[in-house]
């Protein structure tokens, strides 16, 4: 699988131009919407993914806060397909 990176350390873009943590299989919307659903704080959120790193959790949050527009369009999809 091919990924290219971002300017954030720990995100990557797949070869489908979906945010990942790098390292992990995990999309930046999932650990997102994870957030939204039970009002986790990043403690909380490594508690419940012990294989993702505090530093890895911070980049995908402040990943989201700046692509937050476009990344909500994908979590509203990704919604509605369910």
């Amino acid at each position: 699988m091919t990924t290219n990176l971002t300017d954030y350390k720990h995100i990557s873009i797949d070869h489908r131009g979906v945010p990942i943590i790098a390292g992990s299989t995990l999309k930046v919307i999932d650990l997102v919407m994870a957030q939204i659903a039970y009002g986790w704080t990043p403690e909380e959120i490594h508690i419940n993914h012990r294989d993702l790193s505090m530093s890895q959790i911070h980049s995908a949050l402040a990943y989201y806060w700046e692509h937050r527009e476009e990344l909500d369009q994908a979590i509203q999809a990704d919604l509605e397909f369910a």
